[in-house]
């Protein structure tokens, strides 16, 4: 069982938190490089899985269309919403509370060098969770994402760079869906967004829900996820920046 070291930050902002992916990134990568050029072994750092909640934010991948982005400036200031373009895969999405982001910062060289693979594991982490609540959730072809029927629960966009992955999932557990309304999401027009909550008709807790996905997370990629007692210097020198 590989070590991944957890860490939830709470709520922070999208900017933030990708900042401090793109610097655990950029470390195990360097790392990585390092053992090469050496060619022995060094210590290096774990894979990291951060959790966490953003303050209102609409991000666009890379390959997204500015178009599916619904409201123009006035309506983000009217929202209270930010809006960032990214480097991730997939089109547009929302963020905000209610909703669990997760963010594997993992070098799938320790694991296995298939995005597509690792893509689907994510994807049943969050089908595992929603059966956990009793709900089935799935796939559709052709679409990243796990569903409920035709309505998103959990959305997907990640970035690998020499094998190291960023970006990740948002598993809506009780956001404000009215907030998509502002977008296509994903850039798919015929299909809905919903939430745990909206299917039970109550909010299971965001905590619980955190929970189970750690679980199946560890279980799936076959890791030993060991939450940090304490939020490593480099990490919070970035939040102190901020």
């Amino acid at each position: 069982m590989k070590p991944i070291e957890f860490i939830d930050l709470g709520r922070v902002s999208y900017k933030t938190a990708w900042d401090i992916q793109q610097a655990i990134q950029a470390k195990i990568i360097e790392e990585k490089l390092e053992e090469r050029r050496s060619g022995s072994s060094i210590q290096r750092s774990p894979d990291v899985l951060l959790f966490v909640e953003h303050p209102h934010v609409f991000t666009l991948g890379k390959s997204g269309k500015m178009d599916h982005l619904l409201a123009d400036e006035q309506r983000l200031a009217f929202l209270g919403a930010e809006f960032f373009r990214n480097d991730r895969g997939g089109d547009i999405t929302y963020h905000g509370p209610g909703q669990i982001v997760g963010y594997p910062i993992m070098d799938l060289d320790r694991h296995f060098t298939d995005i597509h693979r690792y893509l689907r594991t994510l994807e049943e982490v969050a089908i595992r969770t929603c059966a956990d609540f009793g709900i089935e959730a799935g796939r559709i072809d052709g679409l990243t994402g796990v569903w409920i029927k035709d309505a998103k629960i959990c959305a997907f966009g990640v970035k690998c760079s020499r094998w190291v992955t960023m970006h990740g999932f948002a598993f809506n557990v009780d956001p404000k869906l009215d907030y998509f309304d502002a977008i296509v999401p994903c850039g798919i027009p015929d299909h809905s967004v919903t939430s745990l909550a909206k299917i039970l008709g109550y909010d299971p807790g965001i905590e619980e829900v955190k929970t189970r996905l750690r679980s199946h997370f560890a279980d799936l990629f076959q890791v030993d996820i060991q939450s940090v007692s304490s939020i490593p210097e480099p990490i919070q020198a970035i939040l102190d920046f901020k």
